[in-house]
């Protein structure tokens, strides 16, 4: 598929000199190089999105459709804030770079007209079966559980879901479908217009991979922005779904990633610069994020302050967030690339039904949780539980069931 969470990465470029890849002789001799760690990744990103709703299940740090009602101690308010807020810091940014990496070569293919109808589908129509199917379906799923005997009806409950207008805010973890097909509505505008930062469709020119001082820059410039639209716009708050938050990170990954396809940075940065940016997010970000822990009230319980407003909490977590964000994903790209640049049986499995378990998971996710509530046991090892269970439950069903459905599996 051409969707960019689920398609096959190529690219047309042809490898440096001296440098392996895994690609056949058919790909290299035709000028198409298979980037299998892309595809990689992606799979890798869902799993963790999927781990993230789990993590929220039993943290309560963050929202989601059901949160066990078990309380949470203070080191495991610690363990699983830390991974929470890390892995926030890029999973979805990384995804929106990817994204946009694929979007320039979509666009030059097919002309503004058939890339948004392209997009419209591949987007637009699993965005769809969730807001008028699956979102409606996972809220039953909790009046299930939580009422056996509930006296309303499927029906009604549906009947009230449309006719309240919950729907246009019905997105679930679909937002991302809605925010990437609105992104390449304005990366469409904007070729269209032929602003200054469209480079003309074939041209790689001046677009050098970008050295620390530029990465550096970017950094900056992130904090600086999720700072100040954290004013109004605090961690916690969403607008029909959309947590504004963090969308100073997405539109600028998705840029940067439309860039990179240009520049062909996906190949050009080196394992140097991948580790150089690992030692800055995990030293510089983790002295930030502990800093910040000890010194901004967050051991006394007052974690108010770090979620967005004129406090300086919130601007050190910002930097905190961004220079890890960056970090990560520069040192993941060049690590996929170095040692997970190919696919056997397993990971064609994991990739194939990738989207399948991305646009799935919720419903299952929140049966999966409801049942585990009769568990007591330890909530980090019920965590650990459930994401295991999900992940392998809903790739079986998209394995099994849903991308042998004829209808489905034409967007999935």
């Amino acid at each position: 598929m051409e969707l960019p969470i689920t398609s096959t990465s190529t690219v047309a470029v042809a490898p440096p000199a001296g440098q392996a890849v895994a690609a056949t002789g058919k790909q290299v001799a035709a000028g198409m190089l298979r980037l299998a760690f892309i595809d990689n990744i992606r799979w890798v990103m869902i799993i963790l999105v999927v781990s993230m709703h789990a993590a929220v299940t039993y943290s309560h740090l963050g929202s989601w459709y059901f949160m066990e009602n078990t309380p949470v101690s203070k080191p495991e308010v610690f363990v699983f804030g830390t991974y929470q807020a890390w892995l926030q810091s890029f999973f979805m940014g990384f995804l929106f770079f990817i994204a946009g990496y694929f979007v320039p070569k979509a666009y030059d293919t097919k002309g503004a007209g058939k890339f948004l109808r392209d997009r419209a589908v591949r987007l637009g129509l699993p965005l769809l079966v969730f807001v008028f199917i699956l979102q409606p379906v996972s809220v039953w799923c909790i009046y299930l559980f939580d009422r056996p005997g509930l006296d309303i009806s499927f029906g009604q409950l549906y009947s009230n879901y449309l006719r309240s207008g919950r729907w246009i805010g019905g997105t679930g973890p679909l937002w991302f479908c809605e925010a990437l097909l609105l992104f390449c509505v304005g990366y469409t505008l904007c070729r269209l217009a032929g602003r200054w930062f469209v480079l003309p469709v074939r041209t790689r020119e001046g677009l050098s991979v970008p050295r620390n001082r530029t990465i550096w820059g970017l950094v900056a410039v992130l904090a600086g922005l999720s700072f100040v639209v954290r004013i109004p716009w605090p961690n916690g708050t969403s607008f029909y779904n959309l947590q504004f938050c963090y969308f100073s990170q997405y539109v600028l990954f998705f840029c940067v990633g439309t860039l990179a396809y240009r520049g062909d940075w996906l190949r050009q940065f080196t394992v140097a610069t991948g580790n150089y940016w690992l030692r800055a997010a995990l030293i510089g970000g983790m002295a930030l994020w502990l800093g910040n822990i000890v010194l901004g009230g967050a051991l006394q319980g007052e974690f108010a302050a770090y979620q967005g407003g004129w406090h300086w909490q919130s601007l050190i977590e910002c930097c905190r967030e961004q220079l890890a964000g960056v970090g990560l994903s520069l040192f993941l790209l060049v690590w996929f690339r170095e040692r997970f640049n190919r696919q056997g049986a397993v990971a064609r499995f994991f990739s194939a039904n990738a989207f399948a378990v991305y646009v799935f998971h919720a419903p299952v996710l929140i049966a999966l949780g409801k049942c585990l509530t009769r568990w007591h046991g330890p909530l980090l090892v019920k965590f650990v539980a459930l994401t295991a269970l999900a992940v392998g439950l809903t790739y079986l069903l998209s394995a099994l069931v849903l991308r042998r459905t004829p209808l489905l599996k034409k967007i999935l």
